[in-house]
């Protein structure tokens, strides 16, 4: 038997043991709400035309800007590698400063407390 069909044999055995195993141990007593097709939290009966809060596009913004932060800081290690490091520690060190700096405004203005 060689490597390909034992690797193909072992990722069948496996699939179809865990889908049996899904099966035989899943709950089969949905409740009301497993069974609701809105999971968001908002009353699926009212108004769609409801205005959304302003916070829920400041946390989308904050997220989007941190979650950058890890892009811009994944090269990183390969980065140190360069003939001068001292100068990527540098700008790393001020990019992420800055960013610290604009969290910690963001939050002493307020714009994190989620209830007023």
């Amino acid at each position: 038997m060689n490597m390909i069909t034992f690797m193909i044999a072992l990722s069948l055995a496996l699939s179809i043991a865990l889908t049996t195993l899904n099966f035989w141990l899943a709950q089969m007593t949905p409740d009301s709400e497993k069974l609701s097709p809105y999971e968001c939290g908002f009353d699926p009966l009212g108004s769609a035309r409801l205005p959304f809060s302003i916070r829920f596009f400041l946390v989308a913004i904050l997220f989007l800007l941190f979650d950058l932060e890890i892009a811009l800081l994944l090269p990183l290690p390969w980065a140190t590698q360069l003939q001068a490091p001292t100068t990527t520690l540098a700008w790393t060190s001020i990019l992420i400063l800055l960013l610290t700096l604009g969290l910690v405004y963001e939050w002493v203005q307020g714009g994190l407390e989620w209830a007023e």
